[in-house]
């Protein structure tokens, strides 16, 4: 069968399609005919050797897809640490999910890994449910895909949500989908732009995914007993906090990356 290769760490110059064996399916796995593969940053990531756990190269990228399960004939979508990008692939039948009729192979391949994550994020925080309706939310990368999906979600929640990002445009285009408070990073410090909006109280979880210095920045951001909900590092550096300095009630919580 057919696939894109990471044939050796780096840009997508090192990305070739090549003829590789058909997967074969371990006890309990589900063989699926793939239709369509999500693309996203995590894939980046594994080409550029971000992750520790990835395997070295030559390996099949991708994490998210949609197809037709082979065994019962059905539509699927569904994750697996990396392989997606090919015509076939062996995925466990937990990490499978129906497709909902009124959806292509595109809109289902492009839905596990960002939606699944920004709800995970909402549940992490503790706010999912009744009670957690009109909390604040600041959300970092809020125009790229888990951050378009946490406004989506927190909006069906009912949160206030502030956001990050590079443009006036990508902040427009999100807040078309519902995001109320959007901040241009590059015109404004987040940390005293989230103070001066919420007159000095903080917001009850931040969506960290930037690492580095913003990982410090994301807690003081926070209100007492608030939340960092961290599932990336697109800076690519470890995440700096000084406990001395962040002596106050709040919780950082992490969110396996690359993992199944």
């Amino acid at each position: 069968m057919k696939a894109l290769v990471i044939s050796r760490l780096g840009g997508p110059q090192v990305l070739e399609i090549r003829q590789v064996p058909e997967p074969s399916a371990e006890a309990g796995q589900v063989l699926v005919k793939v239709e369509a593969a999500g693309l996203n940053f995590a894939d980046i990531m594994t080409a550029q050797g971000g992750y520790p756990s990835t395997p070295k190269p030559p390996l099949v990228a991708g994490r998210e897809f949609a197809g037709v399960a082979k065994s019962t004939g059905k539509r699927v979508m569904g994750y697996i640490q990396w392989g997606a990008f090919a015509e076939q692939v062996a995925a466990r039948p937990e990490l499978l999910w129906p497709v909902p009729e009124e959806w292509t192979a595109e809109e289902a391949s492009a839905f596990p890994v960002n939606y699944f994550t920004a709800y995970f994020a909402y549940w992490k925080a503790g706010l999912v449910g009744k009670s957690g309706g009109g909390s604040r939310v600041l959300i970092h990368a809020v125009a790229g895909g888990v951050g378009t999906a946490a406004v989506e979600i927190g909006k069906i929640l009912g949160m206030e949500m502030y956001g990050t990002s590079s443009s006036d445009e990508k902040l427009a285009r999100v807040k078309e989908l519902g995001l109320q408070h959007g901040i241009n990073y590059k015109r404004l410090d987040y940390e005293g732009a989230i103070k001066d909006i919420t007159h000095g109280e903080g917001v009850d979880a931040v969506f960290e995914m930037l690492g580095g210095e913003h990982t410090a920045k994301s807690t003081r951001c926070l209100r007492d007993f608030g939340r960092v909900i961290i599932y990336g590092s697109a800076t690519g550096k470890q995440a700096q906090l000084d406990t001395h300095g962040n002596q106050h009630p709040r919780t950082l919580a992490y969110l396996p990356v690359g993992k199944t």
